[in-house]
């Protein structure tokens, strides 16, 4: 049986948990809302099977989230178990996610053991209002970049554009015109110089994704046009997908 897990401290947290050991860090825990092996349904991976680790709690409340029943409870859960965990599943492949995974210092150590001492292919989604220069490089972010049909464009860190590299991805969810041409005028602006990968989609049930791919190929937009998978295979399945 593990130590019993230590729970997670104040905000400065972070400077201590991207320089500690994993054998300091093991003991440490997150509150987690779920782990499943399941089918990757977006992103450049989009078709292999993965291993998601989905940590609970968001501090953004984006108008069509599909996750919500993450913002709240949960389980805590030591590092060195959630590791253990997510190697038996036998993937070489982990996506943490949330709610915001970034809104608790721990998971830091947990990514950096995952990618670096179990060599496996991590991704790491984040919703673009928490500073990803906490995060190895070794790891790919994909940054949620909020456009205003979200309701949270205004609460971004645009500051993680700069913190962007080739490995990482952008993902732009769009509702209707005008957030297409905003992401359209991110895309030729601030974020004209990312060379990572560009997913852009439809919000469910509100904007045809025939529509907007009728939009990205008018204007050749540099992006890629993404439908969720696990939505396709599993309709109406909220967990575990």
């Amino acid at each position: 049986m593990s130590a019993p897990a230590r729970r997670e401290g104040p905000r400065h947290a972070w400077r201590t948990r991207a320089s500690e050991s994993w054998s300091v860090a093991r003991s440490r825990s997150l509150k987690i809302a779920e782990v499943f092996l399941s089918i990757q349904g977006e992103g450049s991976r989009v078709g292999l099977p993965t291993v998601f680790v989905r940590l609970t709690g968001c501090a953004l409340r984006c108008r069509w989230c599909d996750t919500a029943w993450a913002f709240g409870g949960g389980t805590w859960r030591a590092l060195a178990d959630l590791a253990a965990e997510v190697a038996s599943f036998g993937v070489p492949r982990v996506c943490v996610t949330g709610g915001e995974p970034l809104l608790q210092p721990s998971v830091v150590p947990l990514i950096r053991h995952l990618a670096e001492d179990q060599g496996l292919d991590v991704v790491v989604e984040t919703g673009g209002d928490q500073d990803i220069s906490v995060l190895s490089e070794r790891v790919v972010r994909i940054l949620d970049v909020k456009l205003p049909g979200s309701g949270m464009d205004e609460r971004m860190d645009e500051e993680n554009w700069n913190r962007l590299t080739s490995r990482d991805e952008l993902k732009l969810i769009v509702a209707d015109r005008r957030d297409y041409e905003r992401a359209r005028s991110l895309l030729s602006g601030p974020l004209a110089a990312f060379r990572g990968e560009v997913l852009i989609g439809a919000v469910a049930g509100e904007l045809d994704p025939a529509l907007l791919a009728r939009w990205v190929l008018e204007d050749r937009l540099r992006a890629r046009v993404q439908i969720q998978l696990h939505k396709v295979l599993w309709p109406g399945q909220e967990k575990g997908v």
